[in-house]
């Protein structure tokens, strides 16, 4: 059972910037398809930036040209970097892993790290 666990989350004001990190028990689980997801209160959770085993990015809409998904093999570690951050983009981010090359499904979920920005 993979294990992931994010932090970096905080209260930053709009335009700030922030990066998220998301450390992996084991790095097979990194270098599985793995994917950024947040909820804000009201809202459904949505895929907001996703890398997959060949190292393609994706991002929702919203996010293009501001945020940047990553990973370091070495370390374990996915993360998200995020500037021009606007009061929108505020929720619980959660980093998630498949188990494997298949995108369209996640098993494996951290506790979340909690974004604010306020304008």
């Amino acid at each position: 059972q993979a294990e992931l666990m994010e932090s970096g989350g905080d209260a930053v004001q709009a335009g700030g910037s922030l990066r998220l990190s998301c450390a992996a028990s084991e790095y097979r689980y990194v270098r599985y398809c793995m994917a950024w997801f947040r909820q804000s209160p009201g809202k459904e959770r949505e895929r907001v930036a996703l890398v997959d085993v060949w190292d393609k990015t994706n991002y929702t809409d919203s996010v293009k040209d501001r945020f940047t998904i990553s990973r370091d093999l070495a370390k374990e570690t996915l993360y998200l970097q995020m500037n021009r951050l606007k009061p929108e983009d505020s929720g619980m981010y959660y980093c998630a892993a498949s188990s494997g090359s298949n995108c369209a499904h996640f098993p494996y979920w951290g506790q979340g790290t909690q974004v604010t920005v306020s304008s």
